[in-house]
């Protein structure tokens, strides 16, 4: 499911409540901006390019926290001026706890896009395609084998180097010892 698709479907059960009844305008714009947060992400992703996936995360965060706002007044209706709303304070106030992370969220996704390289599936071409293969195929074969330096022998030292440090010259150097983490 994705972000804000959950927190949209039970905005839905909310509002279906008997309390929503007399509340039309109210219900329908909490409804409305529920339903634009995943909306918002959607149409962004689908542009093709990383710069306006950024946008419409930022748009996103903005039905977030009108979300999170509406959802403040419900938790802040006391039983004198809408006793209907008693009732579901603890529902609200997990919707509300959900918006706001939803709204970390998309801000983490965001910084994460602007400090990457890819431009967007736009523009992808097989040579970009292929590079960006090439680059998590050397990533996977790098996490799985593991280097280790063997301990420093009792070769002679090179002149500048102290007995005991592995800066001697290559020759002179113990060979690595290279295993598989698998």
């Amino acid at each position: 499911m994705a972000v804000g698709d959950q927190v949209g479907q039970q905005i839905y059960t909310l509002t279906a409540r008997p309390a929503f009844r007399r509340q039309r305008s109210l219900r329908d714009q909490i409804e409305r901006a529920a339903v634009s947060i995943s909306n918002n992400i959607a149409e962004g992703f689908e542009r093709g390019t990383t710069q306006e996936l950024l946008t419409f995360l930022y748009i996103a965060r903005g039905p977030a926290g009108e979300v999170r706002s509406m959802l403040c007044l419900l938790e802040g209706m006391d039983q004198l001026t809408r006793p209907e709303f008693s009732n579901l304070k603890s529902e609200i106030s997990d919707l509300k706890s959900q918006a706001e992370s939803i709204s970390r969220q998309l801000r983490a996704w965001a910084d994460s896009l602007q400090n990457s390289s890819i431009k967007g599936q736009r523009y992808l071409d097989d040579k970009t395609r292929k590079r960006e293969q090439a680059a998590r195929d050397r990533e996977e074969f790098s996490k799985s084998w593991q280097i280790v330096v063997a301990p420093p022998d009792n070769r002679a030292p090179a002149d500048n180097c102290a007995p005991g440090d592995n800066h001697a010259p290559a020759e002179n150097r113990a060979p690595p010892i290279i295993k598989h983490r698998r």
